[in-house]
């Protein structure tokens, strides 16, 4: 109930003294005391009665008021059968802490008060179970009848209240994508992994240039330890700020999410069978045909249990994704891509390939770079990936037919060989690096890049740090600038014979000479290990 309740028809006969702009207040119950500090039993919302027997001097009434102000209560009722009128000095305290303050006449008893405020709070609170229940039930149904955009927009409806459904990687599932902009799509998602990499108990909180959002998580069952492939509940406003109520419907609603997620990944059984089966066709290079009729399969299942849009016309192209991770749990990479992939298609097939790698085999990507475009959607899984944690990804160049795939399968697993070389926690190579120095790199053995590099780089590496000198840097400048002493310098900001100074020093230290090409290249080549 509400302080102007206490003043409405049918309720005990109460003046009001001050704090008329107050009384939209809630109340949540009576406290009668007489004490000089009753602060510290108020929890908060409670109407205080009193006899007033605590002032003794016009002082008492600013430190008792300000007292139970403070504790946050919603009024104050002074009864005036012990000490007479309400003083003007309560009053005044009163209007100076914006507390409502009532008169209780004296032929009105507290218990009277209490009983009345009992009343209506147990009555407000049945009301509110009851809408809670029916707002419940509403959920439910349009969950079952529309899907997850027919329950948000109940809720944007009816409540005011804006939700959206967003993958790992920013994708919207459901909701108006039109109310959330990309960029607050992607800053939302890595703040929910980098909340869930730090176990932060959620509700996590995002203030953005648009207004605060909460999020939520919403893990299908399988995927309880996989926070890379959860859907994430976002909330416009702080949730910790809500009703205790409207905080039980978001908690509802990331139920409500979680069970249709559970529901699509049962969906996606048939699809991972499928995927299995093409890997393992491409594996013992199996007839053309028979890959072919896998991946129509797939397509059509797409068309018709998946609502899928896409067409695949005479053939599309298709593209083989080879990937692994470190710091994932064991079987959690392939839900990872599914999510990932699909802000792209809904065609996507993912196999996994032992317990920490995955191949996908899906249509071309509309991109001039298709490593960049799969850079793109993996990019946001950044924000969730620990220390230890790491995605490398090759990807191959698009085959026009399913006889290709096997070729395309090979060249995105050297690929991903060039990926797992680099630093970096999620790292996608593509085929337009297959033909450079960089393929050769990666498939020398560890140890023995780490001894070239050191034969030509430790006595550089430790002069620099002895004599505060500049010789790494100075030999990657020249090598980029071709050798130009002019251009080197230029970019260096040095004099051409303090140029000269230093190569000189780098040869004496290594035994190298670099004008002739070979060594060049094989300074380039430690650089590029580095």
């Amino acid at each position: 109930m509400r302080v102007r309740d206490l003043l409405a028809p049918g309720a005990p006969r109460l003046r009001l003294l001050a704090g008329e702009d107050e009384l939209d207040r809630q109340v949540t119950g009576v406290m009668t005391t007489d004490l000089q500090d009753p602060g510290r039993y108020l929890h908060g919302g409670e109407l205080v009665l009193t006899g007033m027997l605590w002032r003794t001097a016009p002082a008492d009434s600013e430190r008792f008021v300000r007292t139970i102000a403070t504790a946050g209560a919603a009024a104050l009722g002074a009864g005036e059968v012990e000490v007479g009128p309400v003083p003007p000095d309560l009053a005044e305290a009163c209007r100076r802490h914006r507390l409502p303050l009532l008169a209780v006449p004296d032929d009105v008893a507290f218990g009277t008060v209490t009983e009345y405020v009992g009343r209506q709070v147990s009555a407000d609170r049945a009301a509110d179970l009851a809408a809670l229940v029916d707002r419940h039930r509403l959920l439910v149904s349009a969950a079952g009848a529309g899907g997850l955009d027919a329950v948000l927009d109940l809720l944007g409806g009816d409540l005011d209240l804006d939700c959206w459904v967003l993958t790992p990687t920013g994708r919207v599932v459901a909701g108006p994508a039109d109310r959330l902009p990309p960029a607050d799509r992607d800053q939302l998602a890595r703040a929910h992994l980098a909340a869930q990499r730090q176990r932060r108990r959620p509700p996590h909180r995002v203030r953005l240039a648009g207004g605060t959002y909460s999020l939520l998580p919403a893990a299908a069952e399988a995927d309880a330890e996989t926070p890379l492939a959860d859907w994430i509940l976002a909330v416009a406003g702080d949730v910790t700020e809500w009703t205790p109520k409207r905080q039980q419907l978001a908690e509802n609603l990331a139920r409500l999410v979680a069970a249709e997620r559970t529901r699509r990944d049962e969906g996606r059984r048939l699809r991972r069978r499928i995927a299995d089966e093409v890997l393992t066709l491409l594996q013992r290079d199996a007839d053309p045909a028979e890959i072919g009729r896998a991946l129509q399969a797939s397509t059509t299942m797409a068309a018709r249990y998946e609502g899928s849009t896409e067409t695949s016309g005479t053939g599309p192209q298709w593209l083989v994704l080879s990937a692994d991770a470190t710091g994932l749990p064991d079987g959690a990479l392939r839900p990872v891509l599914e999510e990932a992939l699909a802000a792209a298609t809904d065609r996507a097939l993912v196999a996994a390939l032992g317990p920490t790698g995955a191949v996908a085999v899906l249509p071309a990507l509309d991109a001039a770079v298709p490593a960049d475009a799969v850079r793109t959607l993996l990019a946001p899984l950044e924000a969730g990936l620990g220390s230890e944690g790491r995605i490398t990804v090759g990807v191959c160049a698009p085959a026009a037919e399913s006889g290709g795939l096997r070729g395309a399968l090979e060249e995105a697993r050297h690929a991903r060989r060039i990926a797992a070389a680099r630093v970096g926690r999620v790292c996608v190579a593509g085929p337009e690096e297959l033909a450079s120095h960089v393929l050769l790199l990666a498939a020398v053995p560890d140890e023995v890049r780490r001894a070239f590099r050191s034969r030509l780089l430790d006595k550089v590496i430790a002069y620099d740090l002895e004599h505060q000198a500049d010789l790494v840097r100075t030999l990657e400048a020249f090598l980029r600038s071709d050798g130009s002493w002019t251009r080197c310098a230029a970019q260096l900001h040095v004099h051409v014979n303090t140029l000269r100074y230093r190569i000189g020093r780098i040869e004496e230290l290594t035994g190298r000479d670099l004008s002739r090409l070979e060594d060049r290249v094989d300074f380039y080549l430690a650089l590029e290990l580095s």
